[in-house]
Order: structure tokens, then sequence, then C-alpha cells
């Protein structure tokens, strides 16, 4: 355990699931009643899954921003899903302020059992996952640098160059803790 750990509480092992790593299964029902499964979506191509709570402000901050990369990419062969840790009737309200379209699946709040198989220990987190089912980028928190990453390598499966996330004068943090 490190001094960080041990001041923080919880062993340095619980932190989320990082590059490399084989992505868990998650089949999880989105709002919109269908069932995700990310076994078929990744047939498709890669998957964004972005865990959060309705909550966090380092969500609500985020968010606006994947519902870009979503509008960039999200009707090509990319899916893009956001994983919430509420129950639908608050996620709805969530989804609506914040302008987000993508498909929203709903991790059970009795038990968590995605972001628990994820490793997840903030929210917001990003799982960048290949065809391959094999973790490409995890961010935690809000990372302006790895939202450039992910923006990248969504357009890398593209013909085209990456698509701009952030407007030319737009004031975009950095960093913010998730």
């Amino acid at each position: 355990m490190t001094w960080l750990s041990h001041l923080f509480g919880g062993p340095k092992d619980m932190a989320a699931l990082t590059a490399g790593s084989q992505a868990p299964e998650i089949s999880l029902p989105s709002l919109d009643g269908s069932k995700f499964s990310l076994r078929d979506a990744l047939k498709r191509g890669p998957v964004l899954a972005a865990f959060f709570k309705i909550s966090c402000p380092t969500c609500q901050y985020t968010f606006p921003f994947l519902e870009r990369l979503h509008k960039n990419y999200g009707g090509q062969k990319i899916s893009i899903v956001g994983v919430s840790q509420n129950n639908e009737r608050d996620t709805k309200p969530f989804l609506k302020e914040f302008g987000v379209t993508f498909s929203t699946l709903l991790d059970d709040p009795n038990g968590y059992a995605v972001s628990n198989a994820y490793g997840l220990t903030n929210v917001p987190t990003l799982f960048l996952i290949g065809q391959n089912g094999k973790i490409e980028v995890t961010s935690v928190g809000w990372v302006k640098q790895e939202i450039e990453d992910i923006n990248r390598k969504l357009a890398g499966g593209q013909e085209a160059p990456a698509l701009p996330v952030f407007t030319r004068g737009e004031e975009v943090a950095d960093f913010r803790a998730g």
C-alpha cells in the first residue's frame, strides 16, 4: 500500500482497468429499451464506454464533449455509450440537460456489477475499447489531453482526419478531478 492509498483509503490495485487490459463484457439495458452487448458492438468497431453519475460536476462538464465525439464519429463504425450509475428516472433529465443523444445504459445501482468489473473508483471514467476487446485508453476524471487522444484514435479508423472536439477560442480546462 502506498502512502497515498493509505491516506485516502484503499489499495492501489483497486484502480480502474488500464490500457492493455481485456475489457469485461458489458451486457446492460439501454434507456431506449434495447439490450447492449459489448461483444456485439465490437463486431461493428471500437466502443467508448463512459461511466458516470448524474450528481458528478466533472461528468456534467465532460458529457457535452463526449456528445461532440458522438456527432463526429457515432454514425460510423464506432459506438459511444454512457453507463449511468443512476436509475432511469434520474438519468433521463441529465441526458436532456447536457444534450446527450448517444446510447445510455443503466448499471444496476444495487450492485454496480459492470462498474465494479471495470474497477471504477471515480466518475467519469472512460474506456476506449478496441475491436480486439482490449482497452486502448483509460481516462479518469477530465483530462483534456486524453480526450484529444481518444479523438485521434476514433478518427484513426476513419478516412478523414480527426474532427475538432474543442472549438477555437473555447476555454477548456486541462484537468478536473473526478
